[in-house]
């Protein structure tokens, strides 16, 4: 058993966007590995909805395999950065209980589920992926840059059967950390998960594991066609 620290702490301390009018929808997106939710929540402004709050949390210190045990903030341990690495179940299943209950409390304050989308990137789109598709309920979609899914091997049987959530999964063609060729075996594996249909795979040429203008773009894009104005 994996133990249980299902609180909003997160949220008390994450970057937020506010939306300039009434906020009907938000974005919650989760930043990689040592890095903070400031950067993101600045990159977010720059494409911002009036009617949108986007919330980037910070992920705890936590020593982590990968860097010699060193701590950083990290979602969950990372043992290896390929498909058949070992993988930190418990920690994962844990980060992505702290997520649904951002989403719970942004529920019982007016924005339902379906006007919620998660998003990140790395190691916080892995964890979006993963919270979105073993949560009870259909969010408004996910955004995955340049990421994996974790625990992929419990999937589909995992999944709790939103078979419509939309997903926009980006990666950098030049992407040494996270390889092209992983992001690929993520969609396919997305693909047996939900709709095919509601899979888009874009791929930026010569964007290395960060993002870029035009990714932000189609991220605008996704983010207005899913959570439009209500």
């Amino acid at each position: 058993m994996c133990g249980n620290n299902m609180s909003v702490p997160l949220l008390a301390e994450a970057s937020t966007v506010s939306g300039v009018e009434k906020e009907t929808a938000a974005v919650i997106f989760l930043h990689g590995l040592g890095d903070s939710g400031h950067g993101w929540a600045d990159t977010l402004t720059g494409i911002q909805l009036p009617h949108v709050k986007f919330i980037c949390p910070h992920a705890p210190p936590i020593p982590v395999t990968l860097n010699m045990n060193m701590s950083m903030p990290a979602w969950f341990d990372l043992k290896g950065l390929t498909p058949d690495s070992p993988e930190d179940e418990c920690g994962i299943k844990k980060a992505a209980d702290n997520i649904k209950a951002i989403i719970e409390h942004e529920a019982k304050n007016g924005i339902p589920p379906h006007r919620i989308m998660l998003g990140g990137f790395s190691q916080g789109g892995a964890l979006s992926l993963y919270t979105a598709l073993t949560y009870q309920h259909q969010l408004a979609g996910v955004v995955a840059l340049s990421c994996w899914l974790p625990l992929h091997k419990s999937f589909p049987s995992a999944s709790s059967g939103n078979k419509n959530l939309p997903i926009l999964q980006c990666h950098g063609e030049m992407d040494v950390m996270i390889p092209l060729q992983f992001g690929a075996m993520t969609a396919e594996k997305l693909r047996s998960i939900v709709n095919p249909q509601m899979i888009t795979f874009k791929t930026f040429p010569r964007l290395p594991h960060s993002s870029s203008p035009q990714e932000m773009a189609a991220v605008k894009e996704f983010i207005e066609k899913y959570l439009p104005r209500i």
